[in-house]
């Protein structure tokens, strides 16, 4: 049977990015590793309701050299560790690689749905930034758009505009009991 999924992009959804010249980073070892605030409750409130919690994240700097993968797996290890995830899925390749994987491309997505049994017309993808947004409309997701006020490109449409996980929780488990 197909379920409903919520499609998670990693930093700044789920952790702190952190922030250079009003452009996010991500944490580069497990001291920089933050969970933002009520994401844990947030997740199991979507687990509740039937959701399937899937990550979805593009990581180049192991494509370009300057992060290990070893890193971004032990990032990952401790995100499965505190929260109740059912994937993890990564994009590790640069933009330059033209690979189907990396967002704005839908294809973590589409994978994540062939092999959970995922219903993407019932699921949600929820970025912070225009590839993650753009990455769930290819999907046929519905989109959320968490505002961060980073100094780059925005979206150019989304289907809700919020700011945090734990909103549009509150707006998917709100809407799902209509």
């Amino acid at each position: 049977m197909m379920r409903p999924a919520v499609f998670l992009d990693r930093d700044g959804v789920i952790n702190h990015a952190l922030v250079r010249d009003g452009r996010p980073y991500p944490p580069l070892s497990l001291a920089e590793l933050q969970i933002l605030p009520g994401v844990a409750e947030a997740l199991c409130t979507l687990r509740s309701r039937g959701y399937a919690l899937i990550v979805v994240t593009n990581q180049p700097d192991v494509g370009r050299g300057t992060l290990s993968r070893h890193s971004v797996d032990r990032l990952h290890q401790r995100l499965q560790y505190e929260l109740t995830l059912d994937a993890i899925l990564t994009c590790f390749h640069d933009g330059a690689a033209g690979c189907d994987c990396r967002k704005p491309k839908p294809g973590l997505l589409l994978r994540a749905a062939a092999a959970l049994g995922i219903e993407l017309r019932a699921s949600f993808m929820v970025g912070d930034r225009w590839r993650d947004v753009q990455a769930g409309q290819r999907a046929g997701c519905r989109t959320f758009f968490i505002d961060r006020g980073y100094d780059e490109e925005q979206p150019e449409s989304w289907d809700y505009r919020v700011g945090s996980l734990p909103e549009a929780a509150r707006i998917i488990t709100e809407s799902a009991a209509l």
